[in-house]
């Protein structure tokens, strides 16, 4: 077993709703709500789920960006949240982030060398100053880019190329874990392809490992080496990535699964997809019991009560967690096989999207 670069215990990350003319407290939107999970050296830790489920603020949380309302984040040994100043500033070096947005994470002031070379002002003693322009230099190479692109300006550039300077800047303190907070869902299919491949040639020359957030079930497939699945600010499944998707056992995973669309017609019709009722409650006043309930094809009363632990559960071949009460495997064609698919760029094409 790989040793364990971040553990994350019962993460909660609650916002409080603001009423009347004093702006008394009057509720909480609960977008994190008891999550915990762990990061392995070299992995990457694939994190998807539907808009508002509570990825992004998960995201924030491992970077702190967000003080947690209460739970426990230990990185390589040490405790995030109880680091102060000078330690926490240190600290920030090994956990960067890639955004969403390529175009709205840049300061479109600033050329790509300062954008790119803002970390060693921050962190001086990283670089000495007068290499830093060939410290950026070298990081514009290694994500694909000319050197000569360092005088630039952002909107000089494609999504893909603003994308690839996002994450030069990520990788610029050499950290150990990288945060990708959705970071192909604003391009291309095409690019998106280029970028998971570069993604994945800097995981094995810089030994990072990744926590990718996306809502693409192919991409987090083809990149990820486990999966969780979250559901209203909690992790509903969590497993390999053969497991999750080979032998679900939750049933809003059965149910994603059963949305990807199938590209061989003569499948089409021997797949059942599950069609979920209702909407998704409100993170401010979530369903007791179960959070999945209200929606869920295999509800009892017992659901309605008692909250499901992430538990081991059987998935026909082993077992891998879930937190379901009637869990249990249910077959699900395969749509395609991405790691094989190619493009005209060489890499992966991305085919299914939910």
């Amino acid at each position: 077993m790989a040793e364990a670069i971040l553990s994350a215990t019962d993460l909660v990350k609650h916002y409080p709703i603001r009423g009347g003319v004093l702006r008394r407290t009057v509720g909480q939107v609960k977008a994190v709500d008891g999550v915990s999970f762990e990061l392995y050296k070299g992995e990457t830790l694939g994190i998807v789920g539907e808009s508002g489920c509570g990825k992004s603020t998960l995201g924030r949380l491992l970077m702190r960006l967000e003080e947690p309302t209460s739970g426990s984040l230990i990185f390589d040994g040490v405790d995030v949240y109880k680091q102060r100043g000078r330690a926490m500033r240190k600290l920030r070096r090994d956990i960067q982030i890639v955004f969403q947005d390529p175009y709205t994470s840049l300061n479109p002031r600033k050329t790509v060398g300062d954008i790119i070379g803002e970390p060693f002002d921050i962190h001086p003693d990283v670089v000495p100053k007068q290499g830093r322009r060939r410290k950026v230099q070298e990081l514009l190479e290694l994500v694909g880019l000319s050197p000569e692109h360092i005088n630039r300006y952002p909107h000089q550039f494609s999504g893909g190329q603003r994308q690839r300077i996002g994450i030069a800047r990520g990788i610029a303190l050499n950290p150990k874990v990288l945060i990708c907070d959705e970071p192909v869902s604003a391009l291309d299919v095409s690019v998106q392809a280029q970028v998971v491949n570069l993604m994945e040639k800097l995981q094995d020359e810089l030994g990072l490992s990744y926590v990718f957030i996306a809502h693409d079930l192919s991409v987090v497939r083809h990149i990820s080496d486990r999966v969780g699945v979250m559901y209203l600010g909690k992790m509903a499944e969590i497993g390999d990535e053969d497991e999750v998707y080979s032998r679900p056992t939750h049933p809003y995973t059965q149910a994603l699964l059963s949305a990807v669309p199938v590209p061989d017609p003569t499948l089409r019709n021997k797949r059942e997809q599950i069609v979920l009722q209702g909407d998704v409650p409100s993170p401010a006043n979530p369903p007791s019991g179960c959070r999945f309930h209200t929606r869920c094809f295999k509800a009892q009363e017992k659901c309605k009560v008692d909250v499901p632990e992430l538990i081991l559960r059987p998935d026909g071949a082993g077992e891998h967690f879930s937190a379901c009460h009637f869990a249990a495997p249910r077959e699900i064609i395969e749509t395609i096989d991405v790691s094989g698919a190619a493009t005209p760029a060489g890499g992966w094409a991305a085919a299914e999207q939910v």
